[in-house]
C-alpha cells in the first residue's frame, strides 16, 4: 500500500502489513483516540460507540489474515485480505 499524497511506502513488507496500516489509521482517526486520548489498543477493547464499525471490520480482516498464515490448509490458497 502506498500513500501517494505523502509519497511514502510501508517499511513492513509482510503479507498483512497493508491491513495493519489501515487498521492503525482508522483507529488513530477515531474519536476515541482524538478526543478521549486513549491508545488504539484501549479503543478496540471498549465498545462505547467512539470507534467506527469499519475499524472492527478491519480488525477481523487482520485477524483472518494472520490466522491464514498459520493454517496449513490455507497456505496453498494464500492469505485472506490480499
Amino acid at each position: 500500500m502506498e500513500y501517494v499524497e505523502e509519497g511514502e511506502t510501508l517499511k513492513d513488507k509482510s503479507q498483512c502489513a497493508s491491513i495493519r496500516a489501515e487498521l492503525k489509521m482508522c483507529l488513530l482517526e477515531s474519536d476515541c483516540c482524538k478526543i478521549y486520548k486513549r491508545t488504539p489498543r484501549e479503543c478496540l477493547k471498549t465498545h462505547d460507540g467512539t470507534v467506527p464499525d469499519k475499524c472492527y471490520a478491519l480488525r477481523n480482516t487482520f485477524f483472518e489474515c494472520k490466522h491464514s498464515l498459520l493454517d496449513r490448509r490455507r497456505r496453498f490458497r494464500g492469505p485472506k485480505g490480499n
